[in-house]
């Protein structure tokens, strides 16, 4: 890659565990957090905010020139059950679901998406997982497909 490439494009990717699972409990996901952010630092992406919730991850990130959302999202799945796997932070087999969330972020709305993700215990006070990632494919013009990763 050319020195002289730049880019500017925020990311904020959603994705969750097995069958959308409840698995991390709140040691587990806080640890999960720092390594999430400790990797995106080793692969040369800037990571400014995540959040780990008991049964998905909400992170945003700046994609680098040289990644695609889909690699930089399967980086960040297989490194992060591999690691909670070696660590044995639950009991079992750790796995997230297929698939993904990715939705751009533009530069003028980066603090209120991260504060969105700094607020997430609060948000799932009164939405699951579910409803909130209906509404994320719904404000984005998507289709809606009710399957849960297997």
């Amino acid at each position: 890659m050319s020195v002289h490439s730049y880019s500017r494009c925020w990311i904020h990717l959603i994705w969750g565990t097995l069958s959308r699972e409840r698995i991390l409990n709140k040691k587990a996901a806080a640890g999960l957090s720092g390594y999430l952010a400790e990797y995106a630092g080793e692969q040369a992406v800037y990571m400014k905010i995540n959040f780990v919730n008991a049964d998905h991850v909400h992170a945003l990130i700046d994609l680098p020139t040289g990644f695609s959302i889909e690699k930089m999202v399967q980086l960040f799945k297989g490194s992060s059950s591999h690691w909670v796997n070696s660590n044995e932070l639950i009991t079992g087999k750790f796995a997230w679901g297929r698939g993904y969330g990715a939705f751009s972020v533009s530069h003028s709305n980066l603090d209120s998406v991260a504060r969105y993700i700094a607020d997430q215990e609060e948000h799932h006070r009164v939405r699951t997982f579910t409803d909130e990632l209906r509404e994320f494919i719904d404000r984005h013009g998507l289709r809606w497909q009710n399957e849960v990763s297997r």
